[in-house]
């Protein structure tokens, strides 16, 4: 290698080219390598991806593409440096670069590869359908299986590229050697963390919640639209959002109308005289049942379900396939069944009766 002298004249010239001509065959070798790499490897995911018996591959070539070439780039430049032979504490100093990159482009990678694995699964699992129960299963559980990965691999990443540096590798020896006196401390001060993080994990896999699942919170109806790590976020039927704590889901009492399947039954109540026609009106309700786009053609019932010294109570109970098209089932039919004792049966309406007693005058 070149040594610094004092040279003058021709000498020093021919040790100065000796110098740059040695390193910049080496820099021509090292462009040379990295270029034949990329190209194998342009060639084998384009290879790959018109593969048509592998279902990720598209996805694979899309989103992995860069970081796979970055790879393919480091570990280049690792072999070039190891066989530059440049001065120890270079190439100390450019190994350590490289191990700290490698690590940033393997969780780079990694990422990436969960993002591939969601679209394609999600891909089959389509939540529009009607019957949509495995698919917000399945949503679910990627989604918030997802963000576990991406919190764990940040954690991981940021804790190896710490290790690299010899004086945080000390620092971490004596850091174990108190390891007891540590996970009290953080425990204690990390409780709600580590309590809301557990219950991110018990949605996961427990699902008393879903994606798109029709739930009253705080008396509110709306449906899941978000599962985050700390949070979820319920679309109230108004569009508005309710942001409610993930841990709200594990420790308290809510609602949810598709837990096991969106087919709900809907009540309607409508109040009547004594001798209002019960059959009449229960014919009616399956004419306006028949004739509704709602109906699921599951349950049509009427029922005589209270008496009072006044009135009585029907109840029609009826189905429909989901949250929504039962709200606009029980509206239709309290509505059409009002009218059509309103026309028919006016008479047959609560009534206040009085009876006047006949007093004789004296």
């Amino acid at each position: 290698m070149f040594n610094k002298r004092n040279y003058d004249g021709d000498g020093a010239m021919e040790n100065l080219y000796e110098y740059l001509s040695q390193y910049m065959f080496q820099v021509i070798v090292f462009a040379g390598l990295v270029a034949a790499a990329l190209l194998v490897s342009s060639y084998i995911l384009k290879k790959f991806g018109k593969s048509e018996t592998f279902a990720l591959s598209n996805s694979v070539l899309r989103k992995c593409r860069q970081p796979l070439q970055w790879m393919i780039i480091l570990f280049s430049f690792n072999l070039f440096i190891t066989l530059a032979k440049f001065p120890q504490d270079i190439e100390k100093a450019a190994k350590q670069l490289v191990a700290i990159l490698l690590i940033v482009v393997i969780s780079w990678l990694i990422i990436r590869l969960t993002s591939v694995i969601e679209e394609v699964v999600l891909a089959r699992f389509d939540v529009g359908r009607k019957d949509n129960l495995k698919a917000r299963k399945v949503h679910t559980q990627l989604k918030v299986t997802r963000r576990i990965i991406l919190v764990i691999v940040f954690i991981v990443a940021l804790g190896t590229i710490l290790m690299t540096f010899e004086r945080v590798r000390q620092l971490g020896t004596t850091i174990l050697a108190s390891a007891g006196i540590l996970s009290i401390v953080v425990g204690m001060a990390a409780q709600k963390t580590i309590a809301t993080f557990i219950a991110g994990l018990q949605i996961a896999f427990t699902q008393p919640i879903r994606i798109d699942d029709v739930v009253i919170v705080e008396n509110e109806w709306g449906w899941i639209e978000e599962i985050n790590l700390t949070y979820v976020v319920v679309r109230i039927w108004d569009l508005r959002r309710l942001i409610v704590p993930i841990t709200y889901f594990i420790e308290r009492p809510f609602q949810n109308w598709t837990r096991t399947s969106a087919d709900l039954l809907g009540s309607v109540f409508v109040y009547a005289d004594y001798n209002a026609p019960i059959d009449d009106i229960r014919d009616q309700l399956r004419i306006i049942l028949e004739g509704s786009e709602y109906w699921d053609k599951k349950c049509c019932v009427l029922q005589v379900t209270n008496t009072t010294e006044k009135t009585i109570e029907l109840r029609a109970l009826m189905s429909a396939c989901d949250g929504p098209t039962a709200w606009n089932l029980r509206c239709e039919v309290r509505e059409k069944l009002v009218k059509f004792i309103n026309e028919n049966h006016s008479d047959k309406l609560p009534k206040l009766r009085v009876e006047m007693e006949k007093q004789t005058l004296a």
